[in-house]
């Protein structure tokens, strides 16, 4: 069975979970309609209080859903949308992907995936201890962050469970996801 969407989820307000829905409708350059993370410039509360002004490369959150049983594993127990995201994956290597790759999510929504979900403080409230699940560092003592991919709307539609992912790599030179 080839990528597939298992799940989408949004929340108009800025909660940490978002409830699973039946559909999302991604707007291009914009997010996900009626998401707090919808618009053109940043809307994530840290990222604000920075520079309200900078693009918003966070629009779509991505989730591979192959993590769960890895934190099921660890004493997590983690469904889709709990840890915010918008669209969780099967199938597909989000964390592998570079920046620039083209994900076709259904129909006709694509987003561009923009760089790594940075994880914050926050996963501990939802789980004491689950932050230190999706934040490692790997044998050369480098970050390892596997809380999903953040992305850009390119051409909006309607995303559902069981829609399909097709994924297009950037042509030229591939550059690693660093995070968002």
């Amino acid at each position: 069975m080839g990528a597939t969407v298992t799940a989408v989820c949004s929340d108009d307000q800025h909660a940490f979970s978002k409830p699973v829905r039946e559909e999302i409708t991604l707007l291009a350059g914009l997010g996900v309609e009626g998401d707090a993370h919808l618009g053109v410039t940043v809307k994530h509360r840290s990222r604000v209080a920075q520079d309200p002004d900078q693009p918003n490369l966070r629009q779509v959150h991505l989730l591979q859903s192959e993590l769960f049983p890895d934190l099921a594993a660890a004493g997590f127990t983690v469904r889709p949308g709990d840890l915010g995201e918008n669209v969780t994956t099967s199938g597909v290597d989000l964390l592998g992907l570079p920046v620039g790759t083209l994900l076709r999510l259904g129909t006709t929504a694509v987003v561009e995936v923009t760089g790594l979900r940075n994880p914050c403080r926050q996963i501990d409230g939802f789980s004491d201890g689950l932050l230190k699940q999706v934040v490692g560092r790997d044998a050369d003592g480098q970050v390892v962050r596997k809380a999903g991919v953040m992305s850009i709307v390119r051409e909006g539609g309607a995303v559902r469970p069981g829609d399909a992912i097709r994924v297009e790599l950037p042509v030229g030179p591939h550059r690693p996801l660093e995070r968002v």
